[in-house]
């Protein structure tokens, strides 16, 4: 059985347009998964900003240092702005990989408790999320693209 992608079945050709659609769609939704990924991160780190206080507080009651805040924030905000445009989109997702499993374990370890065993598994998962746009980049809609050529 060839499974290559150029090979089309017995019968059927493989059309310029078609291909064409599906690169769109591709680039599409490769646009739309980086918004959506680094959606949550930007509302967050800017909710920060709105809550400072009881953010630092909370910080400072698990343990963290309510100091590291700005570092917080500026990861949150800068980074989710960086992989919507596509900039230094494999080093910034690596760091936001890390950044989602460093909060993961800090904050949600509670494993007793089902809503923190949740978060923990929704902070690991987005960590997977990034961990493809380190391996894959950001697309050809992306400032790495447009510098690359």
């Amino acid at each position: 059985m060839n499974t290559s992608p150029n090979v089309s079945a017995p019968g059927f050709v493989a059309s310029g347009p078609i291909n064409k659609r599906n690169a769109t769609l591709a680039s599409a939704a490769e646009v739309a998964g980086r918004f959506l990924l680094a959606l949550l991160f930007l509302i967050s780190g800017l909710g920060k900003l709105g809550a400072y206080g009881s953010t630092a507080a909370y910080m400072s009651a698990t343990g963290i240092p309510g100091a590291l805040l700005p570092a917080v924030i500026a990861t949150e905000v800068f980074g989710a702005l960086a992989i919507m445009l596509g900039w230094k989109t494999r080093v910034i997702a690596a760091l936001l990989a890390g950044f989602s499993v460093l909060t993961a374990v800090a904050f949600h370890n509670n494993f007793a408790d089902q809503i923190q065993m949740v978060m923990f598994l929704k902070n690991v998962s987005i960590a997977g999320g990034f961990l493809l746009l380190v391996a894959n980049g950001a697309g050809p809609i992306s400032i790495d693209r447009r510098s690359a050529t």
